[in-house]
């Protein structure tokens, strides 16, 4: 009874906890598919942002979905997800009611921004990317735009189809309509390069007017609050201003050095905002077509800006993944959000286990906790994108590589973050790295068609091996004793690592090998190419016995588990694929990536593997099945008991890899004490 009477008592009491720490939540894991416990970063911007017409949410069109944002604290919100490849637009209804997103895989979807749920799915443009949309102002019309050349109009309320507009010769890239409502104004991209005018008089039907001008593609198009301008900006770094009624051309603002990629009016009218490749924002007024500020802190193209329902901030996102915000009255930097991740290209873990490193494009390499999936360092140094990273056998160094402009290998101490030396030698870039499980030698393969062997005590160079084309990926066996490579000869080739002799050639793939991998024992050789498939030579004989052809397109990585049975592969599919090493059947297989998975690691005790991909982000996937009374018994003195019940009390509300969260949703909640309470006494 008194078991009993306590029990009510922890779960009222942590019941207000619960209520207190509802909006706590860690995005890391939040929308996670079947088999991860984690994602580490949170994707690309692939596409616009927007503030809500209240100012409370800003929509960001990401590589794995849709995130929310609180406007004012920059937190997350809400991860939509439903789309099968990139987001590339986003838009509000002018209610607030409604958030619309478009996407490559060509579909778009309606959701409930407040709530996150989906509302009607119109069905999209076949396969063909969507590129624009656009909400009438009477919330009754949502039109959006292909890279199919047209223009289509759907039931905002329904999802319905309604009709297709023709007249594009080149992608519909901007959708907008006018202020009342009449007017829709659509650009066409490269070979078309025209604004057209459509109106609902004439049931969208019919572009009355076609405005040309520009030289190149029209990249966006917006009206001006009292809709009596029309401003398109354009890949010829012009910005073109028509009286969308007369169809007058009025002025072309010109000043950036490369593309206009977005255009936006202030809420009053008074200012044009513009984004460009050419790194920077411009503050325009549109009356007189003088500039009149230019920001220049982002470091990539700018590919969208948008002003704050009140007027007062400015936002602008671009390719070096940030999200900065804009006094709009002093023209000063207020804030940067700069938690989107650039396209993962390779992964590794610490020998042991308690950090994992990804590289990419964004020139840093980035350390992580694996187990509360947090990000822990980012190390800067390199000058280039980066294709390769690993840790020495002790993980006192870890090594990093990329490509030009910066073809050096560099060393570093992890423990510490800094850097210890660097290695000049490869003309062209590092695309593998790897030391021998002896911790004596360092391989490094390179686009220059040479693999280089370094002392990995003293960095100095021991010999040079010429396999004859571009070299993709090395691996050393388990002895130390013999080195695989492959590369652009759809060859692999075993090495002496002594003698610096060929040992081997084996043949098979026809097209590029990109990963090469030993088994635990050493008697097996797996490599992954681009002609979707994986081989698994037996090095007694040297042939291979089995080629493994579920994968859809090339195969980007490799890694045998501990067990020594077990084969993990990723692909350009999208897909990480396990695979039983003796028959050769597919085992299972693991989906969650919207993008190329470019990289795998496994830690050192086999329980986590990570995937890296092209979304930008990193999957971890559990491998370590527990039984649920080890789980329950989360304080680990033996037995399911009070003390577990107060210890999972004391971390109500917690998020992340907790070990109060004795049910892995996510959260340490009410459901995990029921859990706790079904198995007590259990030893």
């Amino acid at each position: 009874m008194k078991l009993t009477r306590f029990l009510i008592l922890t779960i009222l009491f942590v019941s207000m906890l619960w209520h207190a720490n509802v909006s706590a939540q860690d995005y890391t894991l939040w929308q996670l598919p079947e088999g991860a416990k984690a994602r580490l970063g949170k994707g690309t911007i692939t596409g616009n942002i927007q503030y809500s017409p209240d100012g409370t949410l800003i929509a960001v069109a990401s590589s794995i979905g849709v995130w929310l944002y609180d406007a004012d604290t920059h937190q997350e919100v809400d991860l939509l997800v439903g789309h099968s490849a990139p987001v590339t637009v986003v838009v509000f209804s002018p209610d607030g009611g409604t958030l619309a997103s478009g996407s490559r895989d060509g579909t778009i979807q309606l959701w409930n921004p407040r709530t996150g749920e989906p509302k009607a799915a119109p069905r999209g443009h076949a396969r063909l990317g969507v590129t624009s949309l656009a909400f009438t102002p009477q919330l009754d019309i949502l039109a959006s735009g292909s890279s199919d050349n047209t223009v289509r109009l759907w039931s905002a309320i329904t999802g319905n189809y309604m009709t297709t507009l023709h007249g594009h010769t080149g992608a519909v890239t901007a959708v907008a309509f006018s202020p009342d409502g009449l007017m829709l104004a659509s650009g066409g991209g490269r070979k078309d390069n025209t604004v057209r005018l459509w109106r609902v008089k004439d049931n969208f039907r019919i572009a009355t007017r076609t405005l040309t001008g520009h030289k190149s593609g029209v990249k966006s198009i917006a009206f001006s609050p009292d809709g009596q301008i029309l401003a398109s900006g354009s890949a010829d770094r012009t910005v073109r201003l028509w009286n969308p009624h007369t169809s007058e051309y009025k002025a072309t603002l010109t000043g950036h050095k490369y593309g206009v990629e977005f255009v936006a009016f202030s809420p009053d009218g008074q200012m044009l905002a513009t984004g460009s490749s050419d790194n920077t924002v411009r503050l325009w007024d549109p009356i007189t077509g003088d500039p009149t500020a230019t920001f220049t802190e982002h470091t990539g193209s700018v590919t969208s800006v948008a002003f704050s329902s009140d007027g007062r901030t400015l936002m602008s996102s671009g390719n070096d993944q940030i999200i900065r915000f804009w006094d709009y009255t002093t023209f000063q930097h207020k804030a940067a959000l700069i938690r989107h991740t650039f396209p993962i290209n390779a992964v590794a873990f610490a020998p042991d286990g308690q950090t994992l490193a990804s590289v990419g494009d964004d020139k840093a390499i980035h350390l992580w906790d694996p187990h509360t999936a947090q990000l822990r360092e980012t190390l800067i140094g390199h000058e280039g994108p980066l294709f390769s990273v690993a840790f020495s056998p002790n993980g006192e160094t870890l090594v990093s590589g990329g490509g030009r402009p910066d073809t050096a290998i560099r060393l570093w101490d992890p423990s510490i973050g800094q850097p210890k030396e660097q290695i000049k030698s490869h003309k062209f870039g590092v695309e593998s790295l790897i030391f021998s499980p002896d911790g004596k030698t360092l391989a490094s393969g390179s686009w220059d068609s040479s693999i280089r062997l370094w002392d990995a005590q003293t960095s100095e160079h021991k010999t040079t091996l010429k396999p004859g084309d571009q070299v993709y990926s090395v691996a050393f066996s388990p002895d130390s004793h013999t080195l695989a490579s492959g590369g652009r000869d759809n060859t692999v080739h075993l090495w002496n690592v002594v003698s610096g002799e060929r040992q081997a050639e084996l043949v098979g793939h026809t097209r590029s090998i990109e990963s090469v991998a030993f088994s635990p024992d050493g008697s097996t050789l797996a490599s992954g190419g681009r002609d979707n498939t994986i081989r698994l030579w037996d090095l007694q004989t040297e042939q291979f016995y089995v080629i493994l052809t579920e994968h859809e397109f090339w195969v980007t990585s490799v890694v045998f588990f501990p067990d020594n049975s077990t084969l993990a592969s990723g692909s350009g599919d999208k897909t990480v694929r396990l695979w039983d090493i003796q028959t050769g059947q597919l085992q299972t297989t693991l989906t969650g990536h919207i993008a190329s998975v470019n990289t795998l690691a496994l830690s050192p005790d086999g329980s986590t593997l990570a995937s890296g991909s092209d979304d930008g982000t990193i999957l971890l996937w559990d491998f370590s099945p527990v039984d649920p009374k080890m789980k329950a018994d989360v304080n680990g003195d033996g037995i399911v008991n009070i003390q577990d019940l107060v210890l999972v009390a004391s971390l109500f509300g917690e998020t992340g890899l907790s070990p109060g969260d004795v049910n892995g949703d996510g959260i340490v909640n009410i459901q995990d004490l029921t859990l706790i309470a079904a198995h007590l006494g259990d030893k």
